[in-house]
């Protein structure tokens, strides 16, 4: 079995409560991440781990470009770490079975570290 990795981060300038406000609430996915145009929920409450949500619009590009999707279902969430766990259940993109980790550190300066990150097993 071999693991896949990747990871991606950038420093906000805004304090880690307000950056948190931003990025645990589904509705305004598409406020922070550009490439995103609707995030949809299909089961479960927001917050909540087992909550479901359909993600699309331009994260990966399409070959006949269309826009890609992702069903993600929230894994938990680690309110005194700050760390939200997706898994992702189905895609156009295949990325399926993949967990992602959304962690935010508290930088300083009224800065936030925000680090995504992503791993899967491929057999």
């Amino acid at each position: 079995m071999v693991k896949r990795r990747g990871s991606a981060g950038g420093i906000g300038e805004a304090l880690i409560d307000r950056v948190w406000t931003m990025v645990s609430q589904t509705k305004k996915l598409a406020e922070w991440m550009p490439m995103v145009e609707r995030c949809t929920d299909l089961a479960g409450e927001e917050g909540v781990p087992g909550y479901v949500r359909l993600v699309s619009g331009f994260m990966f590009p399409q070959q006949d470009g269309d826009r890609s999707w992702i069903k993600e279902r929230l894994a938990a969430i680690v309110l005194h770490h700050l760390d939200i766990f997706y898994k992702m259940e189905a895609s156009n993109v295949g990325l399926d079975g993949s967990i992602n980790t959304l962690k935010l550190v508290d930088y300083g300066d009224d800065s936030t570290l925000v680090n995504w990150s992503s791993e899967d097993s491929i057999i």
